[in-house]
């Protein structure tokens, strides 16, 4: 089966990227990944990822500040995970935990320090170049 997921890359203007910590009694509960979630049915990942961004953060974002960055393709035992991967750089709003999980904004070449969903570990090495930061903020 295969399962159609969207991420966002958050940076804000500090160049700190966000993860969200997975809550308890979800899969994967306790490690960290990008914001985003499950595309719908007959919805884009750009439209999923708006929805799930308001829903999760409390933030508004337009599609056109939603770019195109990566992608990561995973099996997992029970699925197969197909995950665009977007940069955004403007939202409006304060991010917030809406869901009462944990929020951290971190450098990207720190991401390695955190424990993420198979999924999402090759993100952590490339990100800083995809990015074009070289940690000197």
């Amino acid at each position: 089966m295969l399962i159609l997921v969207a991420a966002c890359v958050l940076v804000d203007d500090a160049g700190l990227v966000l993860i969200t910590k997975r809550p308890e009694g979800k899969p994967l509960a306790g490690l960290w990944e990008f914001p985003g979630g499950k595309v719908e049915a007959c919805e884009t990942p750009e439209h999923a990822l708006i929805r799930e961004l308001d829903e999760e953060l409390g933030i508004d974002v337009a599609a056109p500040a939603l770019t195109p960055l990566t992608f990561a393709s995973y099996t997992y035992p029970a699925f197969h995970l197909l995950m665009p991967v977007y940069l955004c750089r403007h939202w409006t709003g304060e991010v917030a935990a809406n869901e009462g999980q944990d929020l951290a904004w971190v450098r990207p070449e720190a991401l390695t320090a955190y424990a993420m969903p198979p999924a999402d570990e090759p993100l952590k090495q490339i990100l800083p170049g995809l990015l074009g930061l070289s940690g000197d903020f």
